[in-house]
């Protein structure tokens, strides 16, 4: 099965349009204050609604209140929810959204235990652990930490890049890989060169 992709920390409508010209499957969208690529619901909202069919949305927070995330939902419609703070299962479950749980992957946490307390997420998001970063560190983990039997149902990210991504699929062989930094000339400015060559090498993995 092929690996899908994400393109997160998406800012402006130029940038939407590449990744989804490149094949992108989902766009992320970062509601957290502190992140360089942090945008606001109207701006997301404008963009969301010049995107194509079949393009999933994700809206991504960090320790939010509710208010805040049901706000952000009217706003802007968003398909999935990506939570990437210490959110309980009964927090993220309580928006009718389907989401997703990031997860810092560090030695130590027993990702099987993860996986049966955030039963009701649509998959977990494997990213990489960096006191005090809650995400985006432009850092990758130990893939050989993501229990074998789980590869194939998480998606991941972390440090991910053009050059790196093919082994990336061919070692773990997620079901999806989620990227951010690793396409950009700026933070929060994309750079079509880096994407066109990151899905290249998705499409070279994929065939292997």
């Amino acid at each position: 099965m092929a690996v899908r992709v994400k393109i997160c920390g998406i800012t402006r409508l130029e940038d939407a349009k590449l990744a989804v010209c490149a094949g992108a499957d989902a766009l992320g969208f970062v509601f957290y204050g502190p992140s360089p690529r942090n945008v606001s619901a109207s701006v997301a909202a404008e963009i969301i609604a010049s995107l194509p069919p079949f393009v999933t949305t994700t809206a991504l927070f960090v320790n939010a209140c509710a208010d805040f995330v049901l706000d952000t939902i009217g706003q802007t419609q968003i398909d999935l929810l990506q939570f990437h703070g210490d959110e309980s299962p009964e927090y993220c479950e309580q928006f009718a959204r389907p989401y997703i749980k990031a997860l810092r992957v560090k030695p130590g946490l027993n990702l099987e235990v993860e996986k049966q307390r955030f039963a009701s997420c649509r998959a977990l998001l494997l990213d990489a652990y960096k006191p005090g970063v809650p995400g985006g560190t432009g850092e990758s983990f130990d893939w050989e930490l993501i229990p074998r039997e789980m590869r194939s149902e998480i998606i991941l990210a972390g440090g991910l890049t053009p050059e790196n991504v093919a082994a990336a699929i061919q070692q773990v062989s997620p079901f999806a890989v989620d990227i951010s930094g690793g396409v950009e000339r700026a933070k929060g400015v994309k750079d079509a060169d880096k994407i066109q060559r990151f899905f290249e090498e998705v499409a070279r993995a994929n065939k292997n």
